[in-house]
């Protein structure tokens, strides 16, 4: 029986726990890579009888992960998949206010997460399955932040503005494949995760925007982690994944 393999990063809550939550079936395998397992998933699985693999894994330290993933993955048989997609969900940000009010070592742990991790992890991806018959696509899951800067974020602003321009040039790497994968960088729009609530609460002195955020959870315009997960797992079975390499799930 043909199947369909998912890698999620970050899967152990908001976005992608409902992302993780809304995949399992028994038509898939869920491989979710997170600093914590969840055991609300486990037994979701067990329950619906879906294939599930959950590594409690710092994405800080993405040399390791790339490494296990690409080993993990040529291991594999999967002669019997339709599909196989890479969703780098996971992201950190470090401090809200400006970057030299943050210590050196939470900046570039914030990076590592948010940009490096994920463009290794695509490129072990890749490799590892240049070979697959199965359709191979890569869902980065990027922010409105990456094209419209904003103060007291410069690090995020910077990781999600890279992980656009990486997925550009991948597209236009992997256009030249006889097989190629697709790629797409999609902004899910704004969400009622715990990254809203760092960003309420921060000092409005280092961040001009706070009273803006506050405003969007007041008037009820945060998409709940569900309905945003429904979204963005239509985006990536459209037919036309990949012919936009940078997207946005409300331009849709």
């Amino acid at each position: 029986m043909s199947s369909h393999l998912f890698v999620l990063t970050g899967a152990s809550r908001g976005l992608g726990l409902a992302m993780a939550t809304q995949l399992l079936s028994p038509e898939h395998r869920l491989l979710c890579l997170s600093r914590k397992t969840s055991a609300a998933l486990t037994a979701e699985a067990a329950s619906t009888g879906a294939g599930l693999e959950q590594w409690p894994i710092d994405l800080a330290q993405p040399l390791e992960a790339a490494a296990r993933l690409q080993a993990w993955l040529q291991e594999m048989d999967n002669t019997t998949l339709s599909t196989a997609t890479l969703i780098n969900n996971a992201g950190v940000i470090a401090r809200v206010g400006a970057i030299d009010g943050d210590s050196d070592a939470a900046l570039s742990a914030a990076l590592r997460v948010t940009l490096e991790a994920p463009l290794l992890l695509c490129a072990a991806f890749l490799r590892a399955t240049r070979e697959w018959t199965a359709q191979r696509r890569v869902l980065n899951i990027s922010s409105g932040l990456g094209r419209r800067a904003m103060a007291g974020s410069a690090g995020y602003c910077a990781a999600k503005a890279g992980m656009d321009h990486f997925s550009r040039a991948v597209a236009l790497d992997e256009a030249q494949r006889a097989r190629p994968a697709r790629i797409v960088s999609l902004a899910p729009g704004v969400i009622d995760t715990d990254m809203q609530v760092q960003l309420r609460s921060a000092d409005a002195a280092g961040f001009p925007e706070q009273g803006m955020f506050i405003k969007l959870k007041a008037a009820g315009q945060l998409s709940s982690p569900q309905d945003a997960a429904a979204r963005v797992l239509s985006y990536l079975a459209r037919a036309d994944f990949g012919v936009n390499p940078v997207a946005d799930v409300r331009e849709a």
